[in-house]
């Protein structure tokens, strides 16, 4: 059977692919977020503050004469921290084991399903590109797919899957961005 340029123009996989790697950054960055979220108590957020404003008072407090208010004033903050960092450190045990199994079976699917996407089209090309628009990276670009048809040069699924989520990284910092 003879391959042609429309057999490749009128095939949706490297659509298809561009969106499931997007699906992907999405799911990712969204996981991020959320761990981010948990991350700030109230109650953290108020001992930040509150020790910033001790530490801000005792800088205030430079005289002779204020020294051992100042020097009280240092020390409560320091215990504050201590307790901010104990907060912290049994924040982030929690937050491994609720998020750190998503983030695993997030890491195993993106795995599995781009394992499969390069075994079903290992010498398959996935798209078809003018070489006049990639001139000195078609041979990368049609690494794993049969070169060129005509003057097109044919797109591998290693490069278009690396491309892919590149875009689709660029795509969801942007919109997460405007968010």
């Amino acid at each position: 059977m003879e391959e042609t340029l429309e057999d490749y123009a009128k095939s949706y996989t490297a659509i298809y692919i561009f969106f499931i790697a997007t699906t992907f950054q999405f799911c990712d960055k969204f996981l991020a977020l959320q761990k981010r979220k948990a991350s700030m108590s109230e109650k953290d957020l108020q001992l930040r503050a509150e020790i910033k404003r001790l530490l801000k008072e005792a800088a205030a407090l430079s005289q002779p004469s204020t020294f051992a208010q100042a020097a009280k004033l240092r020390r409560t903050a320091a215990a504050k921290e201590k307790e901010l960092a104990k907060n912290q450190e049994s924040l982030t045990k929690t937050m491994k084991t609720s998020f750190g199994s998503y983030e695993r079976l997030l890491m195993i699917s993106k795995f599995v399903v781009y394992s499969a996407l390069s075994m079903w089209h290992w010498r398959a090309p996935v798209a078809a590109i003018s070489n006049q628009l990639v001139q000195p990276f078609g041979w990368f670009l049609s690494w794993t797919a049969r070169g060129s048809l005509g003057d097109n040069v044919m797109i591998g699924i290693v490069p278009w899957l690396i491309l892919s989520n590149k875009v689709g990284r660029y795509f969801v910092k942007k919109v997460f961005k405007l968010a």
